[in-house]
């Protein structure tokens, strides 16, 4: 039954992907804009339209299936939802307003996971019955999976890249390069279309259950995906620039061959970690690929102080996600 409530954490979904979408924007086009091969407002618009593609590949949609189990379904309400996406939505403002690339992949799920198991303690059920251990811990996993797959890929690909083209005119090199970027930075829009709007696709599903429209099992309803893909596309319209500049330059100094290297790299692991349902943080793996293409100089190529601030942010986003997401649920019964 479409209910006023029903309508009101569609919306809320709706804008958390919008929000993820201008928070994320950095990690699609950090390099490219710090290379100088597109002009902001050029690579926002080359992100948005591959962020929006990804609709027309992609519809087994088995990321969104993985976000959609890890509460469990008795705990899931309306009210669990609308905790969760306050608090990723509060938490990605506060991280955007910071300039901290954290994971809105992670914040979501951390909000949700929340939320879910404080209607449990609610209820008077254990906390940890409200969630699939081995969706959160697969995800817990690839905080530190992402970004390493990603450094090593990356640290390869550009290996590779100097080995072939080692006796190359470096004025030659490089313009090729910049015009290999945009291939790459296009391959990492569409990945990160693939895997981060599936996310908000998860909870709108779970949310439709929880609301009776449609049973438990069903197919996804078309207009899901389209809204989703619609609201982080323009959300990548809108950009995030505090975070492209740490993204872009505080890490390592980036090159358009190492600009190639880095996107490629994050747009492999993305692919990959789609096919195999895992819901990852583009962010954790772009952030390991830039890495692995400044390790490829020398270790003292990065910054590491900064890559140590941006290990804390990751570590703190699940839990303190959680305790607002929690917060909020209780606010939302006292209301009540």
């Amino acid at each position: 039954m479409v209910t006023t409530l029903l309508v009101a954490v569609v919306a809320l979904a709706l804008i958390f992907d919008y929000t993820n979408g201008f928070h994320d924007a950095a990690n699609s086009i950090a390099t490219i804009v710090s290379t100088k091969v597109l002009t902001p407002f050029q690579a926002v618009l080359l992100a948005a339209v591959f962020n929006f593609a990804a609709y027309f590949f992609i519809k087994d949609h088995k990321v969104a299936n993985t976000v959609a189990k890890i509460v469990v379904e008795q705990y899931i309400t309306l009210h669990v939802i609308l905790a969760g996406l306050i608090a990723a939505i509060t938490w990605n403002l506060v991280t955007w307003w910071f300039g901290i690339p954290s994971s809105s992949s992670h914040t979501l799920i951390g909000g949700f996971a929340g939320a879910g198991i404080t209607n449990a303690l609610y209820l008077g059920a254990p906390a940890l019955s409200a969630v699939n251990a081995h969706y959160i811990l697969t995800i817990v996993a690839y905080i530190v999976l992402a970004p390493f797959i990603g450094l090593i890929v990356a640290y390869i690909i550009t290996i590779l890249i100097l080995h072939i083209c080692k006796r190359a005119r470096p004025a030659v090199a490089e313009r090729w390069f910049k015009r290999l970027q945009l291939v790459s930075a296009a391959m990492l829009s569409f990945a990160h279309g693939t895997n981060d709007a599936q996310k908000v696709m998860g909870i709108l599903y779970v949310a439709l259950i929880a609301s009776k429209v449609i049973h438990s099992g069903a197919p996804m309803p078309e207009w899901v995906p389209l809204a989703c893909y619609s609201a982080i596309s323009l959300g990548t319209m809108s950009g995030g620039w505090k975070i492209v500049k740490t993204m872009g330059s505080k890490i390592t100094k980036i090159t358009p061959l190492e600009g190639v290297a880095a996107e490629t790299a994050g747009a492999l692991t993305l692919f990959m970690t789609e096919r195999l349902a895992i819901p990852v943080s583009t962010t954790h793996t772009i952030t390991g690929s830039i890495i692995g293409v400044g390790l490829t100089k020398r270790v003292s190529a990065v910054r590491w102080g900064v890559t140590i601030n941006l290990v804390w942010a990751w570590i703190i986003t699940i839990p303190i996600s959680a305790l607002i997401a929690g917060l909020v649920f209780v606010l939302i019964h006292l209301i009540g």
